[in-house]
């Protein structure tokens, strides 16, 4: 399937922000566009059922009709790496669930967006990490970073993990950046600096493009399945069908 494969250098840099945000920009530009993701953790309890509010985020996103367990097959409640997870309640990590629901989108869209849970080297099961999914779904991959300091590091690990999995890395998106000089001054001086210069670095030492600088955006809610103006704007600037067209 055409598509791309969205990381992350860490947990909680805004993976679901972005992969919601390029779905929605994918569907405007004409593009059937559905959402996957493999494993969620953190998920709440509702009548029984463990419901990813992830999952609900994606599928607003891209006003998908998918059934939640369908976009989101593998789902615990505690927010630990899926494999420790399950093995917490005694359960097994179902695998195979994760295989048919992907291959159920054949045909029933143009891309799908897929976002993965923590990093490339979270492990899903004791066999199978994020990375061996990437490689397996064959996806452009889209690594989401964070601005401030320590992000160098983090991401060009992560272009290096994925290029030696012979992964194609479409770029990075630098997410939550500083939009006002109020949260400029609340920043210490040097990572201050570190945030505008990052950016630069990351392009030219791992050899790839900056995608988007995206902003805070205070309107943006996950819990509340609600994309802000300021997100969709930064990642409306992508040519996302181009790189989709191109990672084929």
């Amino acid at each position: 399937m055409r598509g791309l494969f969205v990381t992350g250098t860490d947990t909680g840099v805004g993976k679901t922000v972005i992969a919601g945000a390029i779905a929605r920009s994918l569907n405007f530009a004409g593009e059937r566009t559905e959402v996957f993701k493999p494993a969620a953790s953190g998920c709440r309890r509702d009548r029984g059922t463990l419901i990813s509010a992830d999952a609900e985020f994606l599928a607003a996103c891209a006003d998908s009709s998918r059934m939640l367990d369908e976009i989101a097959p593998l789902r615990y409640a505690a927010a630990l790496a899926p494999n420790v997870a399950a093995e917490r309640t005694g359960q097994e990590v179902d695998i195979e669930a994760v295989f048919e629901s992907y291959r159920r989108l054949e045909g029933r869209c143009d891309a799908v967006v897929v976002e993965g849970t923590g990093g490339l080297m979270c492990p899903i099961s004791d066999d199978l990490w994020v990375v061996h999914l990437a490689m397996m779904m064959a996806l452009p991959v889209v690594i989401v970073a964070r601005p401030d300091l320590g992000t160098i590091n983090h991401t060009l690990l992560t272009i290096h993990a994925a290029r030696s999995a012979g992964l194609q890395v479409a770029g990075v998106v630098v997410n939550r950046c500083p939009t006002d000089s109020h949260q400029s001054d609340t920043q210490s001086p040097d990572n201050a600096i570190a945030m505008l210069t990052n950016p630069a670095q990351i392009a030219r030492k791992g050899k790839t493009q900056i995608l988007a600088l995206v902003p805070d955006d205070f309107e943006t809610s996950v819990h509340d399945a609600v994309l802000g103006p300021e997100v969709s704007f930064a990642i409306d600037q992508v040519n996302w069908k181009r790189i989709i067209s191109a990672g084929r």
